[in-house]
């Protein structure tokens, strides 16, 4: 039998292995380098991310690991997008928005045909769900593909707490995943979207989710959102 004191250092030692084996945050495991994922944020600068339809990005900031939009208003600081575009993908990131804020992850963002990012490509929604002033459409909730399909079964984290969110894009079939729940799931350019897109505020944006390919995006639109531990893996 082991005494007290051996006991009480074996578990000193467990508590500080399982410690030291927290992933940093804006880091890939080598699980994940082994799988093909690359970091789009390294917690330091934004070299991968240029302004939408523009170049630097200005307005947004990086504190201790985290990325920071303006936060003072409606495109205050611009819609920023990736450098690079990409076409069938997985991409995770964590996030979270200061009460009555609300955001949104872009996906297949082509520039040069609209002034608005929202009118380029599809929309992954972020909000205060619980804290919004005003009524929100069924489409309006976090996890939604924005104006078009409401996500079911979705649960939100506090608002002091880190969302986890995930988007599958393979072809024209679309997932969005929400602290590990699947939320919504639709088919782009399908007979069912093309209807919805008819009935929904994009009736009259004709460029809306037509790329096949693009950039990733991130609004800066209504108060403050938190990013970080933002990564892609393309998949065939």
């Amino acid at each position: 039998m082991k005494s007290a004191g051996a006991l009480l250092i074996l578990g000193v030692v467990f508590l500080f292995s399982s410690c030291s084996k927290k992933q940093s945050l804006n880091t890939l495991s080598q699980n994940e380098m082994d799988e093909g994922w690359t970091l789009l944020f390294d917690g330091k600068s934004l070299d991968n991310w240029k302004t939408f339809n523009g170049g630097a990005v200005t307005g947004w900031k990086i504190e201790d690991g985290i990325l920071y939009n303006s936060g003072v208003g409606s495109d205050h600081g611009g819609d920023i997008i990736t450098k690079n575009e990409y076409t069938n993908f997985e991409l995770k990131i964590e996030w979270k928005v200061s009460p009555q804020s609300n955001s949104g992850i872009f996906y297949h963002v082509q520039e040069g045909l609209t002034d608005a990012i929202y009118e380029s490509g599809p929309e992954y929604q972020l909000i205060d769900d619980k804290g919004w002033p005003e009524k929100l459409e069924a489409y309006q909730y976090s996890g939604a593909n924005y104006g078009m399909n409401a996500p079911k079964n979705a649960k939100v984290m506090p608002i002091d707490e880190w969302n986890t969110s995930r988007i599958l894009v393979k072809g024209p079939h679309v997932e969005h995943w929400l602290n590990g729940t699947k939320v919504v799931e639709y088919e782009l350019w399908s007979p069912g979207w093309e209807e919805n897109k008819a009935h929904s505020k994009w009736a009259e944006a004709p460029y809306y989710g037509m790329g096949k390919s693009g950039h990733i995006g991130l609004q800066d639109h209504g108060g403050q959102s938190m990013f970080r531990n933002i990564k892609i893996r393309e998949i065939k």
